[in-house]
This record gives C-alpha cells, structure tokens and sequence, in this order.
C-alpha cells in the first residue's frame, strides 16, 4: 500500500493523539497535572509540522479569509468557544500566581490559531472529496478524541463530558467553516 499525501494527513489525527497519551502518561508520572504543557508543546509541534509539509503558502491564506457565513454563525463559533470559560472562574483560585494564569493566557491566545489551521484547514482540506458531513464528523471525533487526553492528569477535564462537550464544539466550529 502506497503511502500517498492524502493518506498520511488523514492518518496524522491518530498519530498525534497516540503521541499526546503517551505523553500524558509518561509525564503524568513525573509532573502530574502539569503534564498538559509538554502535551501542548509537542502537539503544537506536530501540528505546525504536518500544515506546514502538507499545504501550500496559497492554501494556509486562504483560511484566513473572511467569513462569507451570516454574522450570527460567527456569534455562535465565538460563543462556543467560550463555553469553558465557567470551569476556570469556578476555580479561580487556581490562577492566583502569574506562573499559572501566565501560561494560559499564552494558551488562549496561540493554541486556537494552531489548532484550527489543523483541525479545521488541514483535515477538511484532504477530506475536501467527502461529504461536508462525513468531514465534519470525522474531524470533530478526532478533535474531541485529542482533547481527552487531558483528563488523564486533570479532575476538571476529566470523563466523557469533556469528550462530548469538544465534539459538540467540532461540529459548531466545522459547520460554520464549512458550511457557512
């Protein structure tokens, strides 16, 4: 079997959550809760690796342009990604030191450009010939597959409610790109 461009893109979700577990385990042991941040660092890698061998200088801009959907798709992509947002004021006091709320504000603000070139461009790019659905739904199970991965060192994002409520979030976040 012929590995071909196509294939290994649409392979690379698996790649990178299988990584992203044994990460989690490996560094659960040593750092516990903090293991997220070697997770992220690789991941980002890893994503910024597979955009930037599998796409075109002309493709990576096309995904910034404008939406051309109603401004109330806009909305609702905004709004669910801000869903998660009672979790952390729930547990503010997390968040009292700049060596903790430092670091998630350099997340908030780098992690959803990497992660929607990935998720959203790169994967629906190669997927492009499959049914806007059958795109959609593939790209959201792999995004919420990936996410679980954080409950393994976290109580707070933990369990299948992380895994539904992120793939929730894939289908709002594909269907305004893709569809609006």
């Amino acid at each position: 079997m012929k590995l071909t461009k196509r294939k290994i893109v649409l392979a690379s979700p698996l790649l990178i959550i299988a990584i992203n577990f044994a990460i989690a385990f490996l560094f659960g042991k040593f750092i516990g809760k903090w293991a997220f941040i070697p997770i992220i660092l690789i991941e980002w890698y890893l994503f910024v690796f597979f955009i930037l061998r599998y796409t075109e200088k002309e493709t990576r801009t096309a995904w910034l342009q404008k939406s051309k959907g109603s401004f109330g798709w806009n909305i609702l992509a905004l709004f669910i990604g801000i869903l998660p947002l009672p979790l952390f004021l729930m547990h503010y006091e997390t968040l009292d030191i700049w060596q903790v709320w430092l670091p998630w504000i350099l997340l908030a603000l780098i992690n959803p450009w990497i992660e929607e070139f990935y998720w959203r461009g790169l994967l629906f790019e190669y997927s492009k010939n499959w049914s806007k659905w059958m795109a959609i739904l593939f790209t959201s199970l792999v995004f919420a597959l990936n996410h679980a991965v954080f409950g393994i060192n976290s109580e707070l994002n933990s369990g299948l409610i992380v895994i539904i409520s992120t793939f929730i979030m894939g289908i709002i976040w594909g269907l305004v790109y893709e569809l609006v």
